[in-house]
């Protein structure tokens, strides 16, 4: 058994949006069919993060787990996760709403560089719709963006780095360039040191992140952070919006790097769906 949640639902307006059941793969039809949007409250309470995460002055038990580490990725139908290397040209207006969302609640916006580089990240805005949630939740009011990058090689005078609205933190290893360094904390961002050679090991980024707060974390990859978030099994939850389209080519899948020993297992959580893009979230088992 698995949950269908419409995107546009079809529910008459005034009704909650409730899941709707797919027993054995046969969909239901909810009677009173009218068309509508969801808002993105409705939005922000189906993707809201676990209630029981804990915080650095609780420590986390079986029951409350210290972080939640979230990725939010798009694939078309035969697994291209970008085309002409960027993501937008497989993406929707729906998917841009919940890409949205997914911000709006989120602690923190875990990127690798070469993504940073290509899909030209500037720092995460405010959002009204999101405020009240996030000043209840004790959040600042946008979330920060952490960038992974070995080298450091990044430009400093980008937005992303002089004027976010939460400080833009570099997530790099202990033998990043001293000079890079020095240059990422002059344009104001907080370097965060995640692993003891080159690169940055992910148990010790996300683990880095929680230490500070940021508890509800997401990353949009790309490929080769994601890739290596999931063969460290740090990954705790998929977004993945897949598109109807096909695209041939050689584009790179939503993750990339080694092959797993083993096929790690997730299960469904939900699906929403709009004009034949699939919206899912996956949980790790």
């Amino acid at each position: 058994m698995r949950r269908l949640f419409p995107v546009t639902d079809r529910t008459a307006p005034a009704a909650a949006p409730a899941p709707q059941v797919r027993p054995e793969g046969r969909s239901e039809a909810p009677v009173n069919l009218v068309d509508r949007e969801w808002t993105l409250d409705e939005l922000a309470e189906a993707y809201a993060y676990p209630a029981l995460l804990t915080t650095p002055d609780a420590p986390a038990t079986s029951d409350a787990p210290h972080r939640w580490l979230r990725a939010n990725m798009v694939s078309t139908l035969d697994g291209a996760a970008q085309h002409d290397g960027r993501s937008q040209a497989i993406s929707s207006d729906a998917d841009m709403r919940i890409f949205g969302t997914l911000r709006g609640l989120a602690d923190v916006v875990i990127a690798g560089a070469e993504t940073v580089r290509l899909e030209g990240y500037r720092p995460a805005r405010a959002r009204d719709a999101f405020a009240a949630r996030r000043a209840a939740d004790g959040q600042a009011p946008a979330p920060a963006i952490a960038v992974v990058s070995a080298s450091l090689n990044l430009d400093f005078s980008l937005p992303l780095f002089t004027s976010p609205l939460v400080p833009t933190l570099v997530l790099t290893g202990a033998a990043a360039s001293p000079d890079r360094v020095r240059d990422a904390e002059k344009a104001g961002a907080r370097v965060i040191v995640a692993g003891d050679g080159p690169g940055v090991e992910p148990d010790r980024a996300v683990t880095a992140l929680a230490d500070l707060g940021l508890v509800r974390q997401l990353t949009e990859g790309g490929p080769r952070l994601l890739g290596q978030f999931a063969a460290a099994g740090v990954l705790d939850e998929l977004c993945l919006t897949v598109a109807p389209l096909l695209t041939v080519g050689s584009a790179q899948r939503i993750t990339g790097g080694p092959v797993l020993p083993d096929p790690e297992r997730f299960a469904l959580a939900a699906v929403l769906e709009e004009a034949g893009f699939l919206f899912t979230r996956y949980r790790r088992i």
